[in-house]
């Protein structure tokens, strides 16, 4: 039976690779399991349902696109656009956690329809590399920033805006943290940002800076304080559109790069072509719906993905064995409640730091392309917003182009959303 669901033979595999690179990608991805309550909890939402919604959300997701298309991806609640959920939507513009959650629902709808009538893809092609690349390394930048500013290695500052913090021993134990899983990255050991996280928080507690965990098994707590109480008709108001339009659009080149990189890893790539790409990027879309309905910000698909595929992941058993782990992982509650802060803020660092490599392909000496590109990955963790980052950039882009005589060379889709841009400035 699994054989015919997932043909293995075809993709030259086998059940022991399949299992072995499902657990790869899980111990790669898990540390979204602590982080995510982290940086939702900020919001008012209550922590220990967010533990168990991160771990039911990450598990549907990723048994869905590994039944659905095959595909040895996972799929968990993605950073960046958590951090613009709680410290964006939430704490930035002062709207209900409630309210925020409506806001992911209506993107995912919309983001549903787009990938149905194949204007996804179109809207992906039409957004220039460097664009793209800033967008990457924007919200890596804005989450390093979150990260440090959670640690308190960075404090507010009336004169200077930022400024370093005290350096107690809560922040030096963070710095030991990031350090850990950085000369863990680089000896290439799997799973470095959960055996840092984990490792960084024990030592926490040794230190009696935080207290142990009360046990280590326990039913996963209830989801009803954060289930299905989104607010979908405040979502709909004309001064969040801007803010959907982020979401879905985040979410797009997200999901999209990583589905396509994975793949390409795979062998699943064709001719140039993903035979299984739309029912991908269906899944994705389906899951951010359900995702909200259940609690949690825009789930998407993960690069870590990239992990299981290393060890010889080709289907889509590896994303079904991933999210069955991601469901045993909710019952390891009061381990992961008892992880402060302090533990998971490198985590959010190092995602930052990856998430800065695709800056080598912006050309900062051709300003058509270095000026919006600049705009849009200063502006993220300068105005604390990845909405305002992406505005800027795409005016910039489309009037820098109009006043040098190129406006022919600007595709009309991004000239629409060039001017969805400036509406939503303006509102």
């Amino acid at each position: 039976m699994l054989e015919r669901m997932f043909r293995m033979e075809e993709r030259h595999t086998d059940l022991r690779t399949e299992l072995v690179a499902g657990a790869t990608t899980f111990l790669t991805a898990a540390y979204i399991v602590f982080v995510n309550p982290d940086i939702l909890s900020a919001t008012g939402m209550d922590k220990g349902a967010l533990i168990s919604v991160t771990c039911l959300v990450s598990g549907l997701a990723s048994i869905l696109i590994g039944l659905w298309a095959n595909a040895p991806l996972m799929m968990a609640p993605g950073m960046g656009l958590n951090a613009f959920f709680a410290f964006g939507l939430v704490l930035g513009a002062g709207i209900p956690w409630q309210e925020a959650l409506g806001v992911v629902f209506v993107s995912g709808v919309f983001f549903l329809v787009l990938t149905l009538i194949g204007i996804r893809e179109r809207i992906v092609s039409a957004i220039p590399v460097s664009l793209r690349m800033a967008i990457s390394v924007g919200i890596g930048l804005f989450i390093a920033f979150i990260g440090m500013k959670n640690l308190g290695l960075i404090v507010k500052d009336d004169n200077t805006f930022v400024a370093l913090g005290t350096l107690d021993r809560t922040v030096l134990l963070g710095l030991f943290g990031l350090l850990l899983v950085a000369v863990m990255e680089v000896r290439r050991v799997r799973g470095s940002i959960l055996i840092g996280i984990l490792a960084t928080a024990f030592l926490g507690m040794i230190l009696k800076i935080s207290p142990f965990p009360e046990g280590v098994v326990s039913l996963p707590p209830s989801i009803a304080p954060v289930a299905f109480r989104l607010d979908i008709i405040g979502a709909l108001k004309v001064s969040l559109w801007a803010s959907i339009f982020s979401f879905m659009f985040v979410d797009l080149f997200d999901s999209l790069g990583t589905m396509l990189a994975v793949s390409r890893e795979a062998g699943l790539e064709k001719d140039g072509h993903i035979k299984d790409l739309p029912r991908m990027l269906s899944a994705d879309a389906v899951a951010t719906v359900f995702g909200a309905l259940l609690g949690t910000s825009t789930t998407t698909t993960y690069i870590e993905s990239a992990s299981g595929v290393a060890v010889g992941g080709r289907t889509g058993l590896t994303g079904v064995t991933t999210g069955l782990l991601f469901f045993l992982a909710a019952f390891f509650t009061p381990v992961i409640g008892a992880v402060h802060g302090y533990a998971t803020a490198p985590a959010l660092i190092i995602v930052g730091i990856f998430m800065m490599r695709g800056i080598g392909q912006i050309d900062f000496y051709d300003f058509e392309e270095g000026v919006p590109s600049f705009l849009t990955l200063i502006l993220m963790p300068l105005t604390f917003s990845i909405a305002k980052g992406l505005v800027f950039g795409f005016l910039s882009y489309v009037l820098i182009k109009v006043a040098v005589g190129k406006a022919r060379d600007v595709d009309p889709i991004l000239a629409a959303v060039a001017a969805l841009s400036l509406v939503s400035l303006v509102v």
